[in-house]
């Protein structure tokens, strides 16, 4: 007559411990990966989150009251901006490019206007792509947003 083998020399049973051995393996690292990636969307004071959107909203519609309107011409690197409507704007200018999924590509420039009134910016390396830009008076009393689909040679309209 056959001995049968040890449990340990068997393949089910290991078969059945493997199981929820994964499980765990894999709760573990889901675990450390949370704790790693901490949600940056929580807000400590909603409050001063709204009061500051709130700002953000009455400086563009201070600048729709002005009627602030500007061409922005990209040609490789390097960028264009002409005042076309409101009052005459010569001041410095402050023009922040938002990438919207990668961060690190975000820059923010202060210009000041050239004799021909128009704002010029030579960039590192040509941008292509989906961006937020924005349009502020150095003074902060007035923005203009606008997301834009940038290709090289265009010219684009932020009013």
């Amino acid at each position: 007559m056959k001995q049968p083998q040890a449990w340990y020399k068997q393949f089910w049973p290991w078969f059945l411990i493997i199981l929820p051995l994964c499980a765990v393996v894999a709760s573990i690292n889901l675990l450390f990966i949370a704790i790693d990636n901490k949600d940056a969307l929580v807000s400590e004071d909603y409050y001063k989150d709204g009061k500051r959107i709130n700002m953000d909203l009455k400086k563009i519609k201070y600048a729709k009251q002005l009627g602030m309107q500007f061409e922005l011409q990209v040609d490789d690197n390097e960028l264009t901006i002409i005042q076309h409507g409101g009052e005459e704007y010569l001041a410095a200018l402050k023009v922040e490019f938002y990438h919207p999924t990668i961060e690190s590509r975000d820059f923010k420039l202060v210009v000041t206007a050239s004799g021909d009134k128009a704002y010029r910016v030579s960039l590192d390396k040509p941008i292509t792509g989906a961006w937020e830009v924005r349009l502020e008076g150095y003074d902060q009393s007035w923005r203009i947003q606008k997301r834009l689909q940038i290709a090289d040679d265009t010219e684009y309209w932020l009013n």
